[in-house]
């Protein structure tokens, strides 16, 4: 378990997409998106519009099964992208680095971004927008839904 929670809006998300699009668009023409599902698919999305990029690939590196964190599996290679030559890997987040490192490895010649970067994961990115401490858990907008919360007053008068 995290002993930290950082919860990332779809507004920030999409501020945040759209800024690692900006970082990005000077270093292409890219020939194509590889997204690493399921976490990397809408910023992959968001930044694709922004480049103006139509060649979306997908690879699906299983790590995660909750917070539970296990070897990795490929599910779904990413076959279009070849070597990763003039293509561009995004992804949510960069953890640890173990789906980077399988995905680097799959794809040596692709330039890895990543919206979110801790410390340990960083490394192997090539670029990214914001770095958050390792022991953060980022609750993305599709991890989470809006609901009530009483009311302060509530809470401390049942004290």
């Amino acid at each position: 378990m995290a002993s930290r929670y950082y919860t990332v809006s779809w507004d920030q998300l999409h501020r945040d997409s759209k800024a690692l699009a900006w970082r990005l668009v000077e270093r292409g023409p890219w020939k194509g998106i590889v997204a690493i599902t399921r976490g990397g698919l809408i910023p992959a999305a968001i930044i694709a519009r922004e480049l103006d990029c139509r060649l979306i690939e997908s690879v699906s590196i299983i790590t995660y099964d909750e917070e539970k964190k296990g070897e990795p599996v490929v599910a779904k290679p990413p076959i279009a992208a070849g070597d990763g030559d003039g293509w561009l890997v995004l992804d949510d987040l960069v953890d640890t680095g173990t789906t980077a490192k399988v995905v680097r490895g799959m794809l040596p010649k692709a330039h890895f971004a990543t919206v979110y970067a801790k410390p340990a994961g960083k490394p192997l990115v090539d670029t990214f927008v914001t770095e958050v401490s390792q022991d953060t858990w980022i609750l993305f907008p599709w991890d989470t839904e809006p609901q009530f919360v009483a009311p302060i007053a509530r809470s401390a008068a049942a004290k």
